[in-house]
């Protein structure tokens, strides 16, 4: 007597033999974009989704485009704040490199990695500097377990001290960044 999992593989099997070897089911639904590529995953452009905590998901990508989406829907206040640290970063490190990855912008400079990333929470947005611990002063969130990565948490009501975070910015952006394995 077969197996149920061998069951379900020999109706995985002739189902696919029965759509023969036609476009796939994303080209025959006629997802493309203007250059006549199928699109992301099938998938239309649409209004940006929240996550958890208000954080935008947007897919990954490299370059100003992707992180400028992420700005753009960040929630209420984060945005406008979002639009000054990329402006404070951009302003401070004029060869940026620009990156949308696991739902953050990130800022680097080519060939030493990742320096700065920043994420929205529910009540605030962490900026975190790779190397933190190596920044003059350290900035004040951290753990034991985030071992040379350093952050700071801005909420609403707080003042960003611009002179500070540009003084971080430049420091971090001199050292080698984080490059992920």
């Amino acid at each position: 007597m077969p197996r149920p999992t061998d069951r379900r593989m020999a109706a995985k099997a002739r189902a696919k033999a029965k759509r023969g070897s036609g476009p796939s089911r994303r080209a025959r639904r006629g997802d493309r974009s203007a250059s006549g590529e199928p699109t992301r995953a099938g998938r239309k452009a649409g209004p940006v989704r929240l996550l958890s905590g208000g954080n935008p998901q947007i897919p990954k990508g490299e370059g100003d485009t992707p992180v400028q989406a992420y700005i753009a829907a960040m929630p209420g206040w984060k945005r406008d704040l979002g639009k000054r640290l990329d402006a404070l970063i951009v302003g401070n490190v004029p060869d940026v490199r620009k990156a949308v990855r696991w739902n953050s912008p990130f800022y680097g400079v080519a060939g030493r990695g990742w320096f700065l990333s920043f994420h929205v929470f529910t009540r605030y947005v962490k900026v975190t500097f790779f190397q933190g611990m190596s920044l003059r002063p350290v900035p004040p969130g951290g753990t034991v377990k985030s071992k040379t990565a350093r952050w700071i948490d801005i909420h609403e009501d707080d003042e960003l001290d611009e002179a500070q975070m540009a003084a971080w910015v430049k420091q971090a952006a001199r050292l080698p960044g984080w490059v992920p394995t």
